[in-house]
């Protein structure tokens, strides 16, 4: 996408041979609500930037700071902004600085005025407020022009004598130099409530050049009025700032006495206007665009045991709400799926399914959970299942690089197969797992299948490869497999009997390839109350 000539659009304003208007603006927020309002630019003002850093308009925040808060103002726009850029922060040198960052960060022009630097606001005693030498601030004018590398962005130069008392002659002096020094417009102030200084100006300036205005203080005048002076583009220079504190302060105070959202909530911007305005919509497409499948993915939670052997810690709650190091075991588990890019989770609850209230999951419920098994459950989250999910226990502790690793295998269906037969930390009775290999250690083995799964290891001659720790990632076709033995597997009579083990094995009968990710330890389930001793040790 081709540049904006932010500076360009600036100079067409100011040469556009009719009344212009822009607006306000102080940070990316309001910067970005006055373009959609529909403006064709924006005045950066030094006042509303001071104001919303909380200090005065006496250059007490930083030239550094305001750059650094035109970048977010320029960066969320396409219309040209204009800096009010007091006295250019310093001498000729500080200007040729000035303008330098500004054209980096795509601003379109500056204007200064000629007081002394460091300023005060022009309506804080203008009178006793000195202005600068003539020569000194051409000088000024024409270093930021010499210095500048667009040749449309565009340096206004304000007059400040009408402000401080020193009458039209000199106003028009000071204007009439600066314009000779390379001045792309000329903006005369004026701080008394009626216009007819700024139009005489106005008349005696005969359009020699731009002329802009800023009619804060004679905001009654019609605009008519500016048109037939001349005008060239009218500023309205703080009114979103002083917009925003009233209605800041007005619900504030409603929020303070009230104790309450309930009268206010209808009447500020929503949540999702605020995301609006963020571009949060944009993201979304960026992320769908340039992350990763995993980012995608949906983990399909089975949590809809009670964990009978743990007695009494269960009496009123799921197994999987048990508390490990002021976490619950499925928080635990839903913030690691969370960090590595899984955000979509559904939860499969059974037994006190009210006791999980994990925020940004979604709640299935197996309402037949004690007459049922696993495979009963997973049934419940059918319409969850997409392309790209991981199916896991509720009741699994495991370091993050298990899953992690897990997202880097290739395969339909792959599951993690825990190759140390020694594991101390297992308890209850694991289902071990017979693979075409066993493992030699080597990371990422490819093309190790899963051969059967078992509760016990008497079941057959062969050495065990491992332990099935429950979780397996399920890719487009395996998702079709599972969707298929769902159907069939639900005609039988012992369908509220079957485990996942059962679903794994079914698939192999059916000659589906099943891959093994292997690892060694670093994992445990939680099945009785030494467990949950092993637990706390696991998460230290």
């Amino acid at each position: 996408m081709p540049k904006i000539n932010k500076a360009k659009k600036l100079r067409k304003l100011l040469h556009s041979n009719k009344l212009e208007f822009i607006l306000e603006a102080h940070n990316g927020l309001s910067a970005k609500i006055v373009e959609n309002t529909g403006f064709k630019g924006i005045w950066a003002s030094g006042l509303a930037m001071s104001a919303q850093f909380g200090v005065r308009d006496s250059n007490e925040a930083s030239w550094t700071q305001v750059v650094d808060m035109l970048e977010f103002m320029s960066d969320v726009t396409e219309i040209p902004i204009l800096l009010d850029g007091d006295t250019g922060y310093g001498n000729f040198n500080n200007m040729r600085r000035l303008v330098m960052k500004l054209e980096q960060r795509d601003i379109a022009g500056v204007c200064i005025e000629d007081k002394q630097f460091p300023k005060t606001n022009s309506f804080i005693d203008g009178e006793k407020q000195p202005l600068a030498e003539i020569e000194e601030f051409c000088g000024k004018i024409k270093a930021g022009k010499d210095s500048q590398t667009n040749d449309d962005f565009c340096i206004v130069a304000r007059v400040e004598a009408l402000i401080a008392g020193w009458g039209m002659k000199e106003a028009l002096r000071r204007a009439e130099a600066y314009r000779e020094a390379g001045a792309d417009g000329i903006l005369i102030h004026s701080k008394q409530s009626r216009p007819d200084e700024i139009l005489e100006f106005a008349k005696e300036w005969a359009q020699r050049s731009p002329l802009v205005i800023v009619p804060t203080k004679y905001y009654s005048t019609p605009t008519e009025a500016f048109r037939k002076a001349g005008i060239d583009l009218v500023i309205w220079a703080n009114h979103m700032i002083r917009a925003s504190v009233a209605a800041m302060e007005k619900r504030s105070k409603q929020i303070f006495q009230s104790e309450s959202l309930v009268d206010i909530e209808d009447k500020v911007a929503t949540v999702n206007h605020l995301f609006s305005l963020q571009s949060a919509e944009e993201l979304s497409q960026a992320q769908d665009k340039y992350l990763s499948q995993q980012s995608n993915m949906n983990a399909i939670v089975l949590a809809a045991s009670r964990g009978n052997e743990l007695h009494e810690l269960t009496y009123d709650k799921p197994k999987a709400m048990l508390s490990i190091g002021g976490h619950s075991l499925l928080r635990r588990l839903i913030d690691e799926l969370k960090r590595l890019g899984i955000n979509k989770s559904t939860v499969i609850a059974g037994y006190k399914a009210d006791a999980i209230n994990i925020p940004g999951i979604k709640k299935r419920i197996n309402r037949r959970y004690e007459k049922t098994d696993e495979l009963a459950s997973l049934a419940c989250a059918e319409k969850d299942f997409s392309d790209d999910m991981l199916i896991i226990y509720g009741d699994l502790l495991f370091r993050g690089y298990i899953l992690r690793d897990l997202l880097e295998t290739e395969g339909d269906i792959v599951v993690v197969v825990d190759s140390a037969l020694d594991n101390p930390n297992l308890s209850g009775k694991p289902d071990v797992a017979y693979c075409s290999k066993a493992d030699d250690r080597s990371p990422f083995m490819q093309n190790v299948l899963l051969e059967s799964l078992s509760i016990s290891s008497a079941s057959t001659k062969k050495k065990p490869s491992g332990y099935w720790i429950g979780m397996m990632r399920v890719r487009k076709r395996g998702k079709k497999w599972i969707d298929k033995a769902l159907k069939e597997l639900n005609k039988r009579d012992d369908f509220d009997s079957l485990t996942l083990p059962d679903l794994l094995n079914y698939l192999i009968e059916k000659g589906k390839p099943i891959n093994i990710h292997y690892i060694d330890g670093h994992w445990l389930d939680v099945n009785s109350l030494d467990d949950i001793d092993r637990a706390g040790d696991f998460t230290k």
